[in-house]
C-alpha cells in the first residue's frame, strides 16, 4: 500500500502532524488540509492519487459533513470521520451520508492506522470474479452491481453488505456478525446502523430487495425462493 496517498483534514495542526507521522512510518504518502474549503480544493486537485480521506467534523469555513456531502456527489472514495463527539446519533448520521468508518477523539494513532488499512483492504481490487444470483450480478473486480442487466449505484458500505449477504446466501446472519465482517471491527453502536443500510440496499435492488429477508430475533439472510 506504499503508493497510497492519505488526505488528512483537521483544523488542529498538532493532530495532523501526529496522524501524518504514524502514516508516514507505515509508508503512506500524505496531503493535508486545515479546513473544509481547503479540503475540497486539495481533493479536486489530487483526487486521482488520493486513496482515502481522514476527515474531521468540526472545522471552520466548512464542516466535515458539508465536505462529505460534496465529495459523495462525485466520488466513492473511502472516508473516515474524526470527531470529538461521541454521540451515537452522530455515528448513525455519518453512516447515512456514506462514511466508511467513524472514530471519536481521543484515539490511538495505531488504532487509526489499523482502521485505515482495514478500509483500504476492502477497496483493493480482488481476483476477477462475478457473482450472479437471482438476477443480481456483482463484478468484484469492477466493484459494480447490476440488477437484471442494469447497473445500480451503491456506496462502498452498501456494496460490501450486499456482497457479504450473497457470499452467505441461505444463512441467517446476526447483526453482530454482519457488523464484525462488513464493518471489519467490533462495533458497539446501535443495531439500527445495520437496519438502515439494509433498507437502502433493498430499495436500490427494487423487486429483488425481497431476497434480503429479515430473520426475527437474529438478523438477515439472502435467500431466493
Amino acid at each position: 500500500m506504499n503508493d497510497i496517498t492519505v488526505l488528512i483534514v483537521d483544523d488542529e495542526s498538532r493532530m495532523r502532524k501526529l496522524v501524518k507521522d504514524f502514516l508516514t512510518q507505515k509508508g503512506y504518502n500524505t496531503l493535508e488540509a486545515s479546513d473544509g474549503e481547503e479540503a475540497l480544493k486539495v481533493f479536486e486537485e489530487n483526487q486521482n492519487k488520493i486513496g482515502i480521506i481522514l476527515l474531521d467534523v468540526m472545522m471552520p469555513k466548512l464542516d466535515g459533513w458539508s465536505v462529505l456531502r460534496q465529495i459523495r456527489q462525485t466520488s466513492k472514495i473511502p472516508i473516515i470521520m474524526l470527531t470529538a463527539r461521541g454521540e451515537e446519533q452522530d455515528e448513525l448520521f455519518g453512516f447515512e451520508l456514506g462514511v466508511d468508518e467513524y472514530i471519536s477523539k481521543p484515539f490511538s494513532p495505531k488504532i487509526l492506522v489499523a482502521r485505515v488499512e482495514a478500509v483500504l483492504k476492502r477497496t483493493i481490487k480482488e481476483e476477477n470474479k462475478t457473482i450472479n444470483c437471482g438476477g443480481i450480478e456483482i463484478d468484484i473486480e469492477g466493484r459494480t452491481v447490476k440488477v437484471d442487466g442494469k447497473q445500480i449505484e451503491l456506496s462502498l458500505r452498501e456494496y460490501e453488505l450486499l456482497k457479504y449477504l450473497l457470499d452467505n446466501k441461505g444463512i441467517a446472519l446476526s447483526r453482530d456478525k454482519i457488523l464484525n465482517n462488513v464493518w471489519n471491527y467490533d462495533y458497539y453502536g446501535d443495531s439500527r446502523t445495520i437496519d438502515s443500510h439494509i433498507k437502502k440496499v433493498r430499495h436500490k435492488l427494487g423487486k429483488k430487495g425481497k431476497y434480503i429477508e429479515t430473520v426475527r430475533g437474529i438478523g438477515y439472510k439472502f435467500e431466493i425462493k
